[in-house]
């Protein structure tokens, strides 16, 4: 028979409901010993610590079970089963590309299983908890369940933002947009990636500011450094080059470092002529492309410009740069040079040069601000002199 228990508020309607619960022990202990007061209070113990202790050992248990097949789940994603394609093509390929494709399937793998885990775990201590509340101690669990509805209606409204970067998080680590150490463009911050959470993305531009970028304000992603890369080089030459022939320098160049022991690794791909990308208003821009290492790219970019500025100046095509032709209206022609003009030649920086240089560099050494400007001009006499001198 259940017993009935409310506490009735001003308006007479009841607002916490409480169930007599059945009592299995109780009723065993008291068929016994009989129907006693003291019996029944040992007996109404004992039956609740027991229905406890059921309860907790259950929810172990189911915790532990589920916990381990996660982790069954998390080593099976990190090392996936190897078909006889792929061996061939990890013999192909080698095992440089493939080593931080699974350093980043691990990442992603132990991620989603501490998600797993932790999401579990609450989800059962919970129904472990209103299991225990009904049949342990009578409560109703209606009211309670309206109550925590209510709650989490609340704390969506108030936390919309908190709960757009929790869900964005989980959909970018099952998705494996970008890991740690990738190099990517989330639009306020281009960087270096130094950490994931559910919440935060944090990228280090290169700068050397860490960025903390919500992941629910990340409307799209562009990573630079996943699976391979691709530089591409503008080279631009004179009008008056042969197109051919550079182009086929330039190839020749790229082809030559993409052989060479330091740089083999670092080259996917041999490099390729696309012809020619833009006709600017000074130059001819052709087009160089390599496929590299993920990251890699902007280095050999760098060290192909190198070496193409030096192959140029050995074979002597021209690289352009902006000109401009001035036209100087005199009274008397003007002749700038002539036959007998000597040829350009570059300062020559020599040791003494250089260490002067470096000396005043450190000192923070400068030229003295000039005098007046009265000062500076040529007086008449001076200008009479030079008129004089000419005329002679």
């Amino acid at each position: 028979m259940e017993l009935l228990l409310a506490q009735e508020a001003e308006n007479g309607e009841p607002t916490v409901e409480i169930v007599e619960p059945s009592r299995p022990l109780t009723e065993l202990l008291e068929g016994w010993f009989g129907d006693g007061p003291l019996v029944h209070l040992l007996a109404g113990s004992l039956d609740v610590i027991a229905q406890v202790v059921l309860i907790f050992v259950l929810a172990t248990i189911a915790v532990i079970v589920v916990k381990r097949l996660i982790r069954k789940a998390v080593a099976s994603a990190s090392e996936p089963r190897t078909t006889s394609l792929g061996r061939r093509r990890s013999l192909v390929e080698g095992s440089r590309a493939d080593a931080p494709v699974s350093v980043r399937r691990v990442q992603r793998a132990d991620a989603l299983g501490a998600l797993a885990n932790s999401v579990f775990s609450v989800l059962i201590w919970a129904v472990a908890l209103l299991i225990l509340l009904s049949t342990a101690f009578g409560i109703s669990l209606a009211p309670l369940l309206a109550g925590a509805g209510i709650l989490g209606v609340a704390i969506g409204f108030g936390a919309q933002g908190l709960v757009s970067d929790f869900i964005a998080g989980i959909f970018m680590l099952a998705e494996d947009q970008f890991g740690v150490g990738d190099i990517v463009d989330v639009g306020d911050a281009v960087g270096v990636v130094e950490g994931v959470s559910l919440r935060t993305t944090r990228v280090r531009d290169v700068t050397g500011t860490l960025w903390h970028v919500p992941n629910g304000q990340i409307a799209r992603v562009g990573n630079m450094s996943q699976e391979w890369a691709r530089a591409l080089l503008d080279v631009g030459v004179a009008y008056g080059t042969d197109i051919d022939a550079a182009s086929e320098l330039i190839l020749t160049i790229a082809s030559d470092m993409s052989h060479e022991e330091v740089y083999e690794a670092t080259f996917l791909d041999e490099p390729e002529i696309w012809g020619v990308e833009n006709l600017g208003n000074d130059s001819v821009d052709i087009r160089l492309v390599i496929k590299t290492q993920p990251g890699q790219q902007w280095a050999i970019a760098r060290e192909l410009r190198r070496r193409i500025k030096n192959a140029f100046d050995a074979a002597e095509v021209e690289i352009p740069f902006p000109q401009r032709t001035v036209w100087l209206r005199t009274e008397q022609p003007a002749a700038l040079g002539g036959a007998d003009a000597g040829g350009f030649e570059p300062p020559l920086i020599d040791e003494e040069t250089s260490q002067r240089a470096r000396t005043i560099a450190q000192q923070g050494g400068h030229s003295p601000p000039p005098g007046d400007m009265d000062e500076m001009l040529p007086t008449s006499e001076e200008l009479s002199e030079d008129e004089t001198d000419g005329e002679s």
